[in-house]
């Protein structure tokens, strides 16, 4: 184990914890080729879970004949993937936050992913449509809660300006899985045989060798991770804490609205990617290998426009304006496919492209909401803000709104963000199979436009409310990256701010002089000040939380 003992200022090293192995940059955890080694096994972590997603979309025509099934049937398979994850996502992030623990959760939940896929497989393999949709069911168990371990880790080995970046990375090796499924898969089938349910179940099987490559993945991630932490003296996950509802009732009205937008843009993608490959077919006159190379194509740009987005995001900011553009090209795709004869691939190139600028620009706002890096000073803390003027212009202090979380909620945000999105595509699925079986494709294609008309409104409304308050969404790359240095000063502060807070003490600092009151108005409207009474400059801790008129609660 390495150990430090502090001795006059000068510390000494003790054990020897891989000494030769530490003098390996790609094996010194403090080394970014070590994090991106980290980052190159989190990215594998998912690959299986998206090659499986749309098995059934890779062979709609196959499942529907093979299995006498109809598009509402068909789509329930999608459904059953969803709901366990309705209340599992949730209730998965507390689970990693204070039971199992990150690592043994994405263990557990890439070995749920795995036996899913086997048990589809031997229900394809016996026509037993019973137990395919049980598969898919148990699948479902793992596959959202596993993205959410893939996100956790991100956020916790990478930091702001690099985390646009990782989450486009992720997507993009998860994409390449969905991409690989949509062209191989058919190709497989007909090397099995080309019809019958045994065919299809020995194709189904392919995709849980996939998935026994992903939980391997876990594996080492796990084991990198615990190593990391043993060797930085990182802090282990806390466990055994009670599951409280109050936990959601403290995200921000922010955080809901970005629920909506995530509901409501990805039922319009999902869902219409897994009934897509027949709707190619019947209005263009495609064959199925056509029309499946079309299906996956927004699954190939994706591939390679996430890390692109994800660079340009992290370079420029902005997420909420990007996310606004994002959806507003995936209406026009969508309505270009829906009332016009133009050839396919424009409409689902412009798709694929708008929803990689999407992903990339949408999740991270989570962070930047709930953000960690500005938790490291008051991580047992909240904060608020006292932020009003009366009519005359002078400054008046009144309960504000509160804008931290405690740090453990971090997985439980994201967790409960696509517990959302999960219900919306289990009722989504269901219901687009009806529509296409009772009133055809064109009346699914209106569907799935209204529901990105809400995803744009609710953008817009987020975009207004976030500039009349803080702007933290909407920010430039410059403006973060000075907040990030503003953070890291406050964290080296932790120490004497939490002894000078008492455990039954509230300490309220309020401008008491005019000079800081003008500082305080200055700021506010976001003028440049010297740098020597600029709110950066943490020389004056004190004067700067009086002229911020920040209150710390215990």
């Amino acid at each position: 184990r390495v150990t430090f003992k502090m001795d006059n200022g000068e510390s000494e090293k003790k054990g020897d914890e891989n000494a030769w192995c530490m003098a390996c940059k790609l094996c010194n955890p403090r080394h970014w080729s070590h994090r991106f080694l980290f980052l190159l096994v989190t990215c594998f972590l998912s690959f299986g879970n998206y090659f499986v997603y749309d098995n059934p979309a890779a062979l709609q025509d196959q499942f529907k004949t093979d299995m006498d099934i109809n598009t509402s049937q068909f789509m329930l398979m999608y459904s059953l993937y969803s709901w366990p994850n309705v209340f599992l996502c949730f209730v998965g992030g507390f689970l990693m936050d204070r039971i199992l623990g990150l690592r043994w959760g994405a263990i557990i939940f890439a070995t749920l992913v795995t036996i899913g896929q086997c048990v589809s497989a031997v229900g394809a393999q016996t026509n037993s449509y019973a137990l395919v949709l049980a598969g898919r069911f148990i699948f479902g168990l793992g596959g959202e809660n596993l993205a959410v371990a893939q996100n956790t880790y991100a956020v916790s080995w990478f930091k702001g300006k690099e985390l646009n970046m990782v989450f486009g990375l992720q997507l993009s090796f998860s994409r390449v899985g969905s991409t690989v499924n949509m062209n191989i898969l058919k190709p497989i089938y007909d090397a099995f045989g080309g019809s019958g349910y045994k065919a299809l179940g020995n194709a189904l099987w392919i995709g849980a060798l996939i998935c026994v490559f992903s939980l391997l993945c876990a594996l080492i991630a796990a084991w990198l991770d615990k190593r990391a932490a043993r060797i930085l003296q990182r802090d282990a996950g806390k466990t055994g804490e009670v599951i409280q509802v109050k936990d959601i009732l403290l995200f921000p009205l922010s955080f809901w609205l970005l629920c909506i937008i995530c509901v409501a843009y990805y039922v319009a993608v999902f869902p219409f990617i897994g009934l897509a490959l027949t709707f190619y077919q019947q209005k263009w006159g495609l064959l199925q290998t056509q029309a499946s190379t079309i299906n996956s194509l927004v699954y190939v740009i994706s591939a390679g426009a996430s890390p692109v987005f994800g660079y340009i995001v992290d370079k420029t900011g902005r997420n909420l304006l990007w996310c606004i553009i994002g959806i507003s090209f995936t209406l026009f795709s969508h309505m270009l496919l829906a009332y016009s004869f133009a050839n396919p691939y424009i409409g689902v190139t412009i798709m694929g492209f708008s929803y990689s600028l999407v992903a990339c620009a949408l999740w991270p706002m989570v962070a930047y909401i709930l953000p960690e890096s500005q938790l490291g000073v008051l991580q047992y803390l909240e904060i608020y803000i006292f932020e009003t003027f009366d009519v005359t212009g002078d400054l008046q202090l009144c309960f504000g709104h509160k804008v931290l979380v405690n740090l453990d909620e971090a997985s439980t945000a994201y967790g409960f963000m696509q517990a959302l999105q999960n219900l919306g595509l289990a009722i989504i699925s269901m219901v687009a199979g009806m529509i296409v079986d009772d009133k055809g494709y064109l009346w699914l294609e209106v569907f799935f436009c209204a529901w990105l008309c809400l995803a744009l409104l609710s953008s817009v409304l987020l975009f207004f409310m976030d500039a009349s308050n803080d702007g933290v969404l909407n920010l430039s790359a410059n403006q973060r990256n000075e907040l990030t240095v503003y953070d890291d000063q406050i964290e080296e502060k932790q120490p004497l701010l939490l002894q000078k807070s008492g455990a039954e003490e509230t300490l309220f600092y309020t401008p008491s002089t005019s000079h800081e009151i003008r500082l305080r108005y200055m700021s506010r409207l976001r003028i440049p000040l010297p740098k020597e009474q600029s709110i950066f400059n943490i020389v004056n801790m004190q004067a700067f939380r009086r002229s911020a008129g920040v209150g710390v609660l215990k």
